[in-house]
Order: structure tokens, then C-alpha cells, then sequence
């Protein structure tokens, strides 16, 4: 198996934040070539600005940005010029996908929809995200589609207010549908010679996602509530406990004979045999009586010595841990890139592909994220070999910026 299966196909992002740029950086960790247009007019990507007050303002790419703009090649556009757009033309010609995330209609408005580029070449797949569908332009932010999809409702505790998940969740759901609608595009490319057109929302994706939340409404009737970690169909499963040393834990029981291991190794053996507590559905309804002993019984040990315990008669528990402790774990230092910016940064990433295909990584390792404009003079040249006079037209018409013309005007 090839370490990169996508090397030859060639995408252009027409995207920016976070669901669109996701689908770029696991097509680029799959060996495509990934041109990222950034627009010329707001300095690129917004999320270059989204730094949290740890990070240096001497730099454009962020702990945001570079979270998905791994591999990619910057290319800083005004398209709203006509030179601008015959250079999204171009490379439209050249490309197998086009991943956009514009609002619907404002493709059109751009003339980089569907219908205008296919007819510029009509192998083209052209993957789009929207917030609420194809119809409807309301722009979509995770924040909002969180709660409009039930997902804020039911996160938080019981006596508390209702919360948002700590990542843009909607976003990454709506990402990887997208990344499954292009494979499934490419295939059917391979066997027909056709491009496609494919459109995936992020409500759509957050509610396809709800999984038994859902059917506990349509089967079950019930509307979930606020449970904290709680599962509401599984007892004890999700809840957290702290151990004798005040270290969170988590529990994941999903069987009678998993439970009765758990009383055997905290010394309550006998709770599995109480009839309140001797199979799931009894001890969902008896939750408050089973977590209130299975507390008592958790405080007493430490949490090393209670993970060693259930690890070692395979019972599912583990710490909860902050972000230094998961990266300390070896499962989670195999997803890490290392790179280095152009700029000579040292910078560390996170695979978004975690895929193995015969014992190795799919891609094993790509380019550090790129600044702001990085690529516009190696894009015009190699890839649509402008002349020298033209380039330096498009530069001082400012229908493009390249970050190392930029420099050397400054040095001067």
C-alpha cells in the first residue's frame, strides 16, 4: 500500500475556519496537492487571527489555523477581480476537486459555482458545505447549529445550565461527511469518467449524528436531559468518580458480567447480587442508589491502582485527562506531525487521518501549515506558467500577494 494514495489529484479550497479546511488537510495527509486560496481582501483566513493570549502576535499562523492547514500551498486572491477569477479558472482546469463553503448564492455571486466551473471542466468534483443545506442561506456556525441540533441541550449537568461542547463538533461531523461523499465521487469517477456535485450541511450532519439520542425520542419517547457524563441507557457508564487521591475516573460498564467484576475488585462483591442492582435496565432505574455506593467504594482506592485492576481483567475505565496527559500517552504521539514553518518555526500537529492499512500510517508525514500568501509566485508560475510581465501585473494590481515579493519590498 502506497503511503500516499491521492499523490496525483490535485484540489483547490475555496474554504476557510474549520469544516472546509478539514476535508484539504486529510486529502493533503493522503498525498494530494492541495491549493489553499485565501482571500486577498480580509488578509486570509480569519483563523489566522484567532490566537489565544499564549501565542505571538509576530505570527500568521495560528494554533487555530494550523489545526487543519497542514500540506497545503497559499495562495493569496482577490476574486472579486476578473483577473483574479480567471486564475481560479485556470486552476480549475487543472484540478480533480474544488472544496468551497460558501453561503448558497454567494457562489454564484462569486461565479465559482458548480454549474460555472464543471463547464470549465466536467470531470470536476466539487464537494460543497453549507450550514443548513442547499436551500437555505443561513450562514452556518457551529456554536449556533450546536444548539439548534439538541447537542447543547443535553450537554451539561443535571442542575446546570446547558453548554456547548469545548470543540467546533458540528463542523468536524459535517468534514468527515464530506470527506466520504469525495471518495465515494472519485470511485464513481474511476468508473464512469463523471465529476460530481456534493453538498453535505452541518445541521444534517449534527443530527445524523444523534444516534440514540435521537431514537430515546422517536423510539423511546423520552426527550434527553442533562445527565453530565451520565448514560442514560447504560449504568454505571460515563459517570465520573474520584478515586482516594481526588483523581477523576471514568467508568464504561456495558454488561452484567463487567459490573460484577467491578464490586469484585472494590471489595462489594455482594451489590452485584442485590436484586436493585442485578442486571442494566434495574440499575438505570435505581441509578442514584448504585453510583452513591460505587462513590464510596472508588474513594477508598487510588486511581493507579484502580486502572491496574480493571486493565488487568479488561474491565473499560480510564483517567480523565488534560490535554499534557494525552499527549503522553504513545497512542496519541503516533498521531503527531512535526514540521517547520518557512519562517524556520519549529511547529508540532495532529493527524486528522488515523488510518493504518496493513500495520503503517496512510501519510506519514507533510508540510508545516503555510503563511499567509506563501505560494501565490510558485502557484502562477509552475502550475499555470504566467509569464514574468503578467505576474508582476497581478502583483502591483493587487489581485495577489505573495508573502516573499512582500518581504523583499520590506527589506528594502
Amino acid at each position: 500500500m502506497v503511503s500516499k494514495p491521492l499523490e496525483n489529484i490535485k484540489v483547490l479550497e475555496l474554504a476557510s475556519v474549520l469544516a472546509g479546511p478539514g476535508v484539504g488537510l486529510a486529502l493533503a495527509e493522503l498525498g494530494a496537492t492541495v491549493i489553499k486560496v485565501e482571500n486577498l481582501s480580509t488578509k486570509g483566513d480569519v483563523t489566522r487571527t484567532w490566537k489565544l493570549p499564549t501565542e505571538s502576535a509576530d505570527t500568521d499562523i495560528s494554533g487555530y489555523f494550523s489545526c487543519v492547514n497542514w500540506g497545503k500551498k497559499s495562495l493569496a486572491l482577490d476574486i472579486t477581480q476578473a483577473d483574479g477569477l480567471d486564475i481560479v479558472y485556470q486552476l480549475v482546469k487543472q484540478c480533480d476537486i474544488v472544496i468551497a463553503s460558501y453561503k448558497p448564492g454567494d457562489d454564484a455571486k462569486l461565479k465559482v459555482d458548480y454549474d460555472t466551473l464543471c463547464a470549465l471542466n466536467p470531470k470536476l468534483i466539487y464537494a460543497h458545505i453549507t450550514g443548513y443545506g442547499r436551500y437555505n442561506n443561513r450562514t452556518g456556525y457551529d456554536a449556533i447549529i450546536q444548539a439548534e441540533s439538541g447537542f447543547t441541550y443535553m450537554n451539561g449537568e443535571p442542575d446546570g445550565k446547558p453548554g456547548k461542547m469545548p470543540v467546533a463538533l458540528m463542523d468536524l461531523l459535517a468534514s468527515h461527511q464530506l470527506k466520504e461523499g469525495i471518495l465515494l465521487a472519485l470511485w464513481q469517477l474511476e468508473k464512469t469518467g463523471k465529476g460530481a456535485y456534493i453538498e453535505t450541511g452541518l445541521f444534517k450532519s449534527g443530527v445524523a449524528s444523534l444516534a440514540n439520542q435521537a431514537t430515546n425520542w422517536l423510539v423511546g419517547n423520552t426527550i434527553p436531559r442533562r445527565m453530565g457524563s451520565d448514560h442514560p441507557n447504560i449504568v454505571p457508564y460515563g459517570t465520573i468518580f474520584y478515586s482516594a487521591d481526588n483523581k477523576a475516573v471514568v467508568l464504561a460498564i456495558g454488561s452484567n458480567k463487567q459490573f460484577s467484576q467491578l464490586c469484585q475488585i472494590l471489595g462489594i462483591p455482594e451489590v452485584a447480587n442485590e436484586p436493585r442492582f442485578i442486571d442494566n435496565l434495574i440499575r438505570v432505574k435505581n441509578r442514584a442508589a448504585i453510583t452513591n455506593i460505587l462513590v464510596e467504594a472508588i474513594g477508598k482506592v487510588t486511581r493507579d491502582e484502580l486502572l491496574g485492576k480493571c486493565q488487568k481483567i479488561g474491565i473499560p475505565a480510564g483517567g480523565v485527562f488534560d490535554m499534557e496527559e494525552v499527549f503522553e500517552l504513545p497512542e496519541a504521539k503516533e498521531m503527531l506531525m512535526y514540521g517547520v514553518t518557512s519562517s524556520g518555526h519549529d511547529i508540532c500537529g495532529v493527524r486528522s487521518v488515523a488510518l493504518n492499512i496493513d500495520g503503517k500510517p496512510v501519510a506519514e508525514s507533510i508540510s508545516a501549515p503555510p503563511h499567509y500568501g506563501e505560494n501565490s509566485l510558485e502557484i502562477l508560475k509552475e502550475m499555470l506558467n504566467l509569464p514574468p510581465q503578467i505576474i508582476a501585473n497581478l502583483l502591483d494590481k493587487n489581485v495577489v500577494y505573495d508573502r516573499q515579493q512582500h518581504n523583499q519590498k520590506s527589506i528594502r
